[in-house]
């Protein structure tokens, strides 16, 4: 036998009927240091180091769309 039950609630009904803590305080003051953190390393990094820390695979990308299309265009002349 088996049964289903659906409970319509929000998360905070959720973590209240469960006795769990609520971590909005916690999350909001993580988020400002976590903010706070990647807008001063914003500032200290010029748009070459940016683009290396947020690609750093562009590299290997490149290659690869460059072997995509060499295989494409190779597979065409056949």
């Amino acid at each position: 036998m088996k049964f289903t039950i659906d409970i319509e609630c929000t998360p905070e009904e959720a973590r209240a009927f469960f006795g769990m803590p609520s971590v909005e305080a916690l999350n909001a003051k993580i988020m400002e240091q976590v903010q706070a953190r990647m807008v001063e390393h914003l500032r200290t990094m010029d748009a070459e180091a940016l683009a290396k820390a947020w690609m750093p695979a562009g590299a290997a990308w490149q290659q690869m769309a460059e072997s995509f299309t060499q295989a494409f265009t190779d597979a065409k002349k056949k």
